[in-house]
């Protein structure tokens, strides 16, 4: 029934109009009229000596031709099933996510509104998931990296499948059974900055942009941090960096023998400036979630949304059934004529 009324439309409903008066007519016709004036008692007497008239065609071919006319109305009010599609072009702004998974990301530094403890993987996972949600219009990639890169999603408009990669992402090391998404420990901010870059280069965009998350100092691949942006500058891409966690942060002891933090902001600062794009720090979940609504707002988005409707009509149908309805009509009523007295 929620089918039929979401898809069921009279494309030109005022035709229904017409079956009021049907109706009108139709309950004047079985009035019963005015009283006669005059009675005369020997009428019913001289009625019953003639022959009866055969009032079973009527009673069948009158409502036929009513039902034949209801049909015809309906075939002029054009019902169809409508199907609508919602047709959206991309913003033209392309976006990869370059996303740490080293083991330092498994540090519980950050709090919840609730007060409990959050990860920070856990923490760049919910506003990430955020940020890809609110800009549905623009093409997103996924690229993670400990010791080397590893690419989750290409870029794409499909976010349930960007979300889906996501939300699998894990860190493994030793206190996980089972290995995580990149099995090479280490921080390679340089090389996920070059991949993300390539994917970029192949893309006809008047915007693109790679926002780089992570909570440590480069430390593993084969390409700096800074040779990788000045690669991106002159492929004209804008680099946001977003440094995540406390300074006071710690892995494990079983992660690291002597555990330290590794932060590089001023290399992260370099790289957003030498690109055209912005450095942030959030030490708070709070601040990492508005740090991501400022590049929301940076980073606008302009797309059309065009609605396509197919409309499959079903007028046939009724002028089909007004057709049939209307000749049974009348060959019930030209075999049945009434019977001369």
């Amino acid at each position: 029934m929620t089918n039929l009324l979401e898809h069921f439309r009279f494309a030109q409903w005022q035709w229904l109009l017409l079956l009021l008066p049907c109706l009108l007519l139709l309950v004047l016709r079985r009035g019963r009229g005015a009283s006669a004036a005059i009675s005369f008692p020997n009428v019913p007497v001289l009625a019953a000596l003639g022959s009866k008239v055969r009032q079973g065609a009527w009673n069948i071919g009158l409502p036929l031709a009513w039902i034949a006319l209801a049909a015809a109305i309906v075939a002029l009010a054009r019902p169809v099933w409508r199907n609508e599609y919602q047709s959206r072009s991309a913003s033209g702004i392309d976006i990869v996510i370059a996303f740490d998974l080293s083991l330092s990301m498994e540090i519980d530094d950050f709090i919840k509104e609730d007060g409990t403890p959050l990860q920070r993987i856990d923490a760049a996972k919910s506003v990430v998931k955020d940020f890809i949600s609110g800009r549905p219009d623009d093409r997103m990639g996924l690229v993670v990296f400990a010791g080397k890169p590893y690419k989750v999603s290409p870029i794409t408009l499909d976010h349930q499948w960007l979300l889906n990669g996501l939300a699998k992402l894990s860190l493994g090391g030793p206190n996980s059974p089972e290995p995580g998404t990149v099995t090479e420990q280490g921080t390679a901010i340089g090389s996920a900055l070059a991949a993300s870059a390539l994917r970029l280069d192949a893309r006809d965009a008047k915007s693109k942009v790679i926002i780089l998350v992570t909570d440590g100092a480069n430390n593993s691949g084969k390409i700096a941090p800074l040779e990788a942006a000045e690669h991106a500058k002159t492929l004209g891409i804008k680099i946001y960096t977003v440094a995540i966690g406390t300074k006071e942060g710690r892995v494990a002891g079983n992660v690291q023998r002597f555990p330290r933090q590794e932060f590089d902001l001023p290399t992260l600062q370099k790289i957003a400036e030498m690109t055209g794009g912005e450095h942030y720090y959030a030490q708070t979940f709070t601040k990492l979630k508005n740090d991501f609504k400022t590049i929301d707002r940076l980073e606008k988005t302009e797309a059309k949304s065009l609605t396509v409707v197919d409309d499959t009509e079903l007028f046939p149908w009724a002028v089909g059934a007004a057709t049939m309805l209307a000749l049974l009509s009348a060959v019930i009523l030209a075999l049945n004529p009434p019977l001369s007295s």
